[in-house]
């Protein structure tokens, strides 16, 4: 995975859906087992789930299955679904401890998949307490799940976000502290863009790379929130321009280090951009 602007999650049970990942065209695209799938109908998600990715030619978009919780009754039975199919992958809901961490790479092992990319979902209150270690143990990338954290820390959800700023800022700084890709929390009201843009600018200032997507109609939003356009481009260049002698002014502010190599981050991650929005 060479970014994660987007991490758009589709049920598991949605064989059509499935097929339509490529249309889409998220960065990431997560079959889910978990969330999206009520307790009775596991079985028949994991079979379906892994028969629709074999069937994909998913192009650019790197395919992961969510498995349930390792500490649940079905996380063997994903993780063993996950292994034998075509997706390159598992996104690990919920996890909280080094020990799970632990058990999750002996379950891989055990299935001679310890190749796999693992993506750790950090939305309970003592993984976002431990995210530091958590992410440090060799996990591929990680996202912060807002709704879940709040109802394991017995808090309510408002529509200016305050009650989470502290948690989702701890999570990406563990994320980068791991050099790891962070995915910002979720927009759960569906059809309201201009709310969905404004989470991701917060998301994105506060460093973010990407942001999970629950609606495919999220996923161009979500790539123009984390892809620099050109304006931010421009001013990126005329920033390592002015500071190539030394101390310099743009737009009638001093350019120092600090902006030189923020200026080096914008247009790394605009070269990144498969469409070319240069």
């Amino acid at each position: 995975m060479t970014r994660m602007r987007s991490l758009l999650f589709v049920p598991g049970t949605q064989a059509d859906m499935i097929a339509k990942i490529p249309r889409f065209g998220p960065d990431v695209a997560v079959v889910d087992l978990e969330d999206a799938v009520a307790p009775t109908d596991k079985a028949a998600a994991r079979s379906t789930a892994a028969v629709a990715i074999d069937s994909l030619d998913a192009g650019r978009t790197t395919v992961l299955i969510r498995i349930n919780p390792v500490d649940s009754a079905w996380f063997g039975d994903d993780l063993a679904s996950a292994a034998a199919c075509a997706a390159v992958g598992v996104v690990v809901p919920k996890l909280s401890t080094l020990d799970q961490l632990r058990r999750l790479r002996a379950a891989l092992d055990e299935l001679s998949w310890p190749s796999a990319v693992v993506v750790a979902g950090i939305e309970t209150a003592l993984g976002v307490a431990d995210a530091r270690p958590l992410l440090a143990s060799g996990v591929s990338a990680a996202y912060f799940g807002a709704e879940d954290y709040i109802a394991d820390i017995g808090g309510r959800r408002t529509p200016g976000g305050d009650e989470v700023l502290y948690a989702r800022s701890q999570v990406c700084l563990a994320a980068h502290l791991a050099g790891i890709p962070a995915v910002d929390q979720a927009v759960v009201v569906l059809g309201d863009d201009e709310q969905f843009r404004a989470d991701a600018a917060a998301g994105a200032a506060i460093g973010y790379q990407g942001k999970i997507c629950i609606h495919p109609r999220q996923v161009e939003l979500a790539h123009d929130a984390f892809t620099p356009g050109p304006d931010a481009i421009a001013h990126a260049r005329a920033v390592l321009s002015a500071g190539a002698g030394g101390v310099g002014v743009v737009d009638g502010q001093m350019v120092d280090d600090v902006h030189l190599r923020i200026a080096r981050t914008v247009l790394a991650r605009a070269s990144q951009d498969p469409v070319g929005r240069e």
